[in-house]
């Protein structure tokens, strides 16, 4: 199966100072896919780039089979609605109730008759977790957790193939960090959709991440599954995973997924 996301050799400045300088990576369908590195590292800018906010200095980017440079505005407007955005802070406009922000990309790109457009609400709203109620609130009388989850209701608002996240657990107590978690995996179950998500939250990376990137030195300088990154030995890997207390819980799980492994071949026999 083809990749949804292809980034080569991308280069990205700002003036005189060089972002990245050669990033890969590979996003492959129906996977949760984390893009990961300290402040500074250009993870949001790689995000805007492939949603074309953004366009690098050299190199090339393929999202759903297109080459970002090699599309015209119309064909940019029909990818465009090939995906969700959540923004860090919800990025909820203010002035507008939770029922308005969701409508907003449906108004924008079709012209779907007002009976639907509120049953579309009602379904988005549901499908992230909040009472059809939450529609004729503003985002000041919205609890945090309520803010992502009304965020998140919009990203979906035109059911998207992609799904874009940044840092969609900060802001978040343990338990509500968790609940949004199991939340996207739930989503990403049932709408069969690709997310790609910026995220320092190490519960998210070792219990929902499929893959991931760690941008460090202005490129990837590691790809795959949790498994193959800890293999990595670049200084920033080692410290971001690899103290006393990751370490243990990584082979926690690996020694119980080796052993529910081995279970079943017994049975097998």
């Amino acid at each position: 199966m083809a990749p949804i996301i292809e980034m080569r050799n991308i280069v990205t400045r700002f003036s005189e100072t060089v972002v990245h300088n050669g990033v890969n990576l590979t996003v492959n369908p129906g996977e949760i896919y984390a893009i990961l590195g300290e402040s500074g590292t250009g993870k949001s800018v790689l995000v805007k780039e492939i949603i074309m906010l953004l366009r690098p200095a050299s190199g090339s980017i393929r999202v759903l089979g297109k080459d970002l440079s090699q599309i015209d505005y119309r064909q940019q407007q029909e990818l465009r609605r090939s995906w969700g955005v959540l923004f860090q802070f919800g990025a909820l406009f203010t002035s507008l109730t939770v029922a308005e922000n969701i409508a907003l990309p449906i108004k924008e790109y079709t012209k779907v008759p007002n009976s639907l457009l509120q049953k579309i609400i009602r379904e988005k709203l549901d499908m992230v977790g909040l009472h059809s109620r939450a529609a004729s609130l503003y985002p000041s009388e919205l609890s945090g957790g309520m803010i992502k989850r009304a965020a998140l209701a919009r990203a979906l608002a035109m059911d998207p193939k992609l799904l874009f996240l940044d840092e969609p657990t900060s802001g978040l107590d343990p338990i509500g960090a968790r609940a949004f978690d199991r939340l996207i995996v739930d989503l990403r179950d049932a709408l069969d959709i690709t997310v790609v998500m910026i995220t320092h939250d190490l519960d998210s990376i070792f219990t929902i991440v499929d893959r991931m990137a760690v941008l460090a030195d202005k490129k990837v300088v590691a790809e795959g599954t949790l498994r193959e990154v800890l293999a990595s030995d670049h200084p920033f890997v080692e410290r971001f995973f690899k103290n006393e207390y990751i370490s243990k819980r990584f082979m926690g799980k690996i020694s119980s997924e080796e052993s529910t492994q081995k279970a079943g071949s017994s049975h097998v026999q």
